[in-house]
């Protein structure tokens, strides 16, 4: 009977198990469904808010309703966009979160023919065209009081950049007030307009430099003329490129400007590879202005360094790692100032070197530096290619500072006031043609504020092909960033116009990682293939020294005859020669061996480590259940 019933009550304990089993796991449901938890592991804190935003966030204070339009039930929309689209509204659900009430998110479903389209259209938003001829929207705007920001198509290409496109227009839609760049340059940074010569021939203009147009969502951006003669007051940060045959009365104006407490940036170059004129050789600087500034650069020199290549093709249409474009990694910045802690690599297509005259007391820090590996060769030497560079290489075996910034009360770079470009009759007969001629402004001698300077060695790296690269998705142009030449910029910009929140946002990390230590077997190889190289070319010059020696001593009647000494050194340098080469071979075998033993022990544990983490578990968690067993069988 007992046994009977036994029998009878372990159904019913299981079956009352069941459901109460069931019934957590629908309260445990009903719990979690309304608690937004989140897990990043990824090293920088991608997916997470930085503490720039929480910053920002923090102290909002007017509400922003962030709009997003987006196509969602649509079957044809591409996968990309799909789990872009999915990454950006959860991101955005953080700001929403954390902001505690000042940031709401509004998603519209943009169907064709809607009124949620007819919005979209109302602030900018773009549609993409697919091959069927449907539209799909994936764009947003923020709005604050009477202030709007728009993003008409997010770009999934700058997913590394979500978060401070974000909280870029949250912050702009604070306040109407738009800080104001003034920009000079030697180059058409601003594009240029088509240019008809006649009906048959017309020229192609060309779109405004990239961190131009960048500059332009967040600032008031003005073109300063290079026939300028002053610079506004309202100009809160100058700008510098290419400085190349400026006038004094413009350099004069820039003096002016920097004493009055005027934040500037300049973008010198030794040797301008994007200078289209006839002499791009003619080096950029401002000698005279640098000089008060107590900095200089030697103008007709640039930066070779072999341990920050750049892998390029050359004239002879042949692909090689070029030293004259320097590539910069980490270890190249200073990571105790905030526009570079935290930028990953920058391009310099010929660069030059800055350097602090000994008695400058100024406040000088450097941004960039060389590797030690490198020296200065005169830009004539760029004609040669880099083979000539290789052999005539010598390491200085110093860091070259190639960005710098510099702070003080400085004194002007005109003591003896105003320079006068013009002949005095033509200043004459011009200011006879003024009703009422300007009252010049009073000549500053001595700085009457603090100013900040920062001046890079190089104007290239701005232009557009050095730091993005352009592809066309349905229809829509998307660029994409493979370094941070533009983020150097920006972070600058914002540094000097006081958002330094900002900065920190734009540099937090990249989605994708360099292989560090295969670059770093590819350096150590080619420092010993460089030592052996210039060996090899060494000996091959004292070989033609001694066969000159040779040729001296013979008579005139043995001049086309070859001695036995002449053969002797032919064929000692021949066998040095093949034994050189031979090791050469030897050091490229061995880095291409290291590099696929190194591809091999990645692939061996991402293939086989899941798989064995798994089955160690499993062949732990049997024997635990079976000594489990044993001990209650033994037990009963």
């Amino acid at each position: 009977m007992s046994d009977k019933k036994k029998g009878f009550d372990k159904p019913l304990f299981s079956a009352g198990g069941l459901v109460l089993v069931l019934f957590i796991l629908v309260l445990v449901n009903l719990i979690f469904s309304r608690v937004n938890l989140r897990w990043d592991s990824t090293q920088d804190k991608l997916y997470s808010l930085s503490e720039g935003t929480e910053k920002i966030l923090s102290d909002l204070k007017q509400d922003v309703t962030i709009k997003v339009f987006y196509t969602k039930d649509n079957v044809n929309t591409p996968a990309p966009i799909k789990i872009y689209s999915q990454r950006v509204l959860d991101f955005l659900r953080e700001y929403e979160n954390y902001s505690k009430g000042k940031v709401t998110l509004e998603i519209y479903n943009t169907r064709s023919d809607s009124d949620e389209e007819d919005w979209a259209a109302k602030y900018g938003i773009q549609g993409i065209q697919l091959p069927t001829g449907e539209k799909i929207y994936l764009g947003l705007v923020a709005v604050a009081a009477d202030q709007e920001e728009t993003i008409p198509m997010m770009d999934p290409s700058r997913e590394e950049h979500l978060e401070y496109d974000m909280t870029r227009i949250i912050s702009r839609v604070q306040s109407a007030e738009k800080r104001k760049i003034g920009i000079i340059s030697g180059l058409p940074v601003f594009g240029q307009p088509p240019m008809a010569f006649n009906i048959q021939q017309q020229t192609q203009g060309s779109e405004p430099w990239m961190f131009v147009t960048e500059l332009k969502k967040t600032y008031d951006v003005e073109e300063i003329a290079t026939t300028a003669e002053k610079i506004d007051d309202n100009i809160d940060l100058l700008m510098i490129v290419y400085p190349k045959n400026l006038s004094e009365t413009l350099q004069y104006a820039v003096d002016q400007y920097v004493l009055k407490g005027g934040k500037t940036m300049v973008f010198a170059d030794p040797f301008c590879v994007s200078d289209s004129s006839q002499d791009p050789s003619k080096a950029a600087s401002l000698d005279k202005l640098f000089t008060a500034w107590g900095v200089k650069m030697e103008t007709g020199k640039m930066l070779v360094d072999f341990d920050n290549p750049t892998r390029v093709r050359n004239q002879q249409n042949q692909i090689e790692d070029s030293p004259l474009w320097v590539s910069m990694g980490e270890d190249a910045f200073n990571t105790k100032d905030i526009t570079t802690a935290k930028l990953e690599g920058m391009l310099f297509p010929v660069i030059g070197v800055i350097e602090q005259i000994p008695e400058s007391k100024f406040e000088y820090e450097s941004l960039l530096k060389s590797s030690t590996n490198s020296s200065l060769a005169d830009t004539m030497q760029i004609r040669f290619g880099s083979d000539m560079l290789r052999r005539n290489f010598k390491s200085d075996n110093h860091k070259y500072d190639l960005a710098v910034r510099i702070q003080g009360t400085f004194k002007t770079a005109f003591p003896e006031g105003k320079p006068k470009d013009k002949p005095p009759e033509q200043d004459k007969a011009e200011k006879d043609k003024k009703e009422e001629p300007e009252k010049p402004a009073a000549h500053i001698a001595e700085g009457v504020k603090k100013s900040v300077i920062i001046i890079v060695a190089d104007a290239d790296f701005l232009f557009d092909g050095y730091y993005m690269s352009r592809q066309s998705f349905l229809g829509i142009d998307m660029s994409r960033m493979f370094n941070d030449n533009l983020n150097f910029v920006l972070n600058t910009a914002e540094m000097f116009t006081g958002t330094e929140e900002l900065i920190s946002i734009r540099s937090r990390g990249k989605f994708e990682r360099p292989f560090t230590k295969v670059a770093e077997l590819e350096k150590k190889a080619q420092a010993k293939w460089l030592s052996r190289e210039q060996e090899l070319v060494g000996k091959a010059e004292e070989t033609n020294r001694k066969l000159r020696e040779f040729d001296q001593k013979k008579d005139k009647s043995q001049r086309f005859v070859m001695s036995e000494e002449q053969e002797a050194e032919i064929q000692r340098f021949q066998e040095e020669k093949r034994r050189v080469s031979k090791e050469l071979k030897e050091v490229r075998r061995n880095l291409r061996a290291d590099i696929e033993a190194l591809g091999t022990r990645i692939k061996i544990f991402n293939i086989f480590m899941m798989p064995l983490l798994v089955s160690i578990a499993g062949i732990a968690y049997g024997i635990y259940r079976r000594k489990r067993s044993v001990n209650g069988g033994v037990s009963s």
